[in-house]
């Protein structure tokens, strides 16, 4: 399979290429140059890892073989990612039994056996993180040979178990704590790639969901669950960068059966506003409690408009978002606690509130994005009851936190990737 940009489609790449690249040359994200067509039927009774397989192998092949890439998935995806249910067609997609108990481990995990398959050269992985992308980078690619990692992050808009997952991991990982929100963290990313002086010195790649490698195996999880439920579902996504609920749709026009796709987003509405007005203005990210969506400008925006058709009309046929404020938040938490004597974190929350006002027709999945135990202060704020931890986070709670402090000026991300350079 080859890629393009999506700003110009005469830049071309293979697979391994566009992951290495991360982001076009022109600032356009790479999409495959056709959307495979499947066999769902064909795939009815296959476990997770030939499931994953299954949706990648056309898009990934002829870099990685089918049979290599069904032990990749394997060997990354080592968790269970169950669909439960919670009230009458209504489900969980329980994405937060990996290792740092986010939705991100299973792109973050894939996408680092991915480069280790394709490529031999000496990199640095470079991530901006809202939250949980960061700890899921870092554990991903955690001493994996040849990668660098460095990861950017707003101070003081993160969770203390989302700091602690970043700054304690050591080794090849340097968290970066940026004078600024996610936004400043993600342009200056952006400008890195494009610095040719920089690339030439120390030779970058993207581990957020710019990257095809981050981003397309997301798309296993959607089918996952609906080969769970037997059944096309309703999917309502809490949504930050919007590369999540891109996944899910690149799975339905590979052929995934569907119903609809909603996008569930915190103060940070944008896309809502844009799916109701026309017009879609970037804007500087609000901090919020669901701090992993606190995203002004979501970048996978123009994959969405690439799936659906351009213009706003193609993507409201297809596609609904709905923004919901702290306080609504932290109630649906507690409502949801009440009826269920479940805790969810916060961003799942946003999902509930967005199930609360849309109108669905037959089964619906909520994707339960992380443990509620990573945000234990807003769980505990809005439900009185304090979360357990798993087991996969009490490691890094009493570890010192080890991070550099810059600013959210371009110029200070590129003096320290240069003094800092590996040879």
């Amino acid at each position: 399979m080859m890629y393009h940009s999506l700003t110009n489609t005469s830049i071309r790449r293979t697979f391994s290429e566009a992951l290495r690249e991360g982001l076009a040359p022109d600032r356009g994200l790479y999409v495959p140059e056709q959307i495979p067509e499947l066999d769902w039927e064909a795939m009815h009774g296959m476990n997770l890892a030939q499931l994953g397989a299954a949706i990648l192998a056309p898009l990934v092949t002829p870099a990685i073989s089918r049979d290599r890439l069904e032990i990749v998935l394997g060997e990354a995806l080592n968790f269970p990612i169950p669909l439960k249910p919670t009230a009458e067609e209504l489900h969980m997609l329980e994405l937060f039994h990996g290792p740092t108990a986010a939705f991100k481990d299973v792109g973050a995990r894939v996408m680092s056996r991915f480069l280790g398959e394709t490529s031999e050269e000496r990199l640095t992985v470079l991530v901006a993180t809202s939250g949980d992308t960061g700890s899921a980078v870092a554990q991903g690619f955690f001493n994996v040979p040849n990668i660098d990692v460095v990861i950017l992050y707003p101070s003081g808009r993160i969770s203390y178990i989302q700091e602690q997952q970043l700054t304690t991991v050591g080794e090849n990982v340097v968290a970066l704590e940026i004078d600024g929100a996610f936004d400043d963290c993600q342009s200056m990313v952006k400008e890195a790639f494009l610095d040719q002086e920089l690339q030439k010195m120390r030779p970058l790649t993207s581990a957020n969901s710019i990257n095809i490698g981050r981003w397309m195996p997301q798309a296993i999880y959607f089918a996952w669950a609906t080969m769970q439920a037997g059944e096309a579902l309703n999917f309502v996504v809490p949504s930050g960068n919007f590369g999540n609920i891109a996944a899910g749709v690149l799975a339905a026009r590979m052929g995934m059966p569907a119903r609809k796709f909603v996008a569930a987003v915190n103060a940070n509405d944008g896309m809502a506003k844009y799916l109701k007005s026309g017009q879609f203005t970037a804007k500087t990210s609000i901090q919020t409690c669901s701090n992993a969506m606190d995203v002004g400008d979501p970048s996978n925006r123009p994959r969405l408009e690439w799936l659906l058709g351009p213009g706003v009309e193609s993507l409201r046929q297809h596609l609904s978002a709905s923004g919901y404020s702290d306080a609504r938040t932290l109630a649906e938490m507690k409502a949801h606690w009440k009826r269920h004597q479940s805790l969810v974190c916060p961003h799942t929350a946003v999902g509930l509130c967005a199930i609360a006002d849309t109108e669905m027709i037959g089964p619906t999945a909520v994707l339960a994005t992380a443990d509620a135990a990573k945000f234990g202060d807003v769980v505990q704020q809005a439900t009185g009851e304090v979360p357990a931890v798993p087991h996969s986070l009490q490691g890094c709670l009493d570890k010192k936190k080890s991070s550099v402090r810059i600013s959210g000026k371009y110029s200070a991300l590129k003096a320290y990737l240069l003094d800092s350079k590996i040879d």
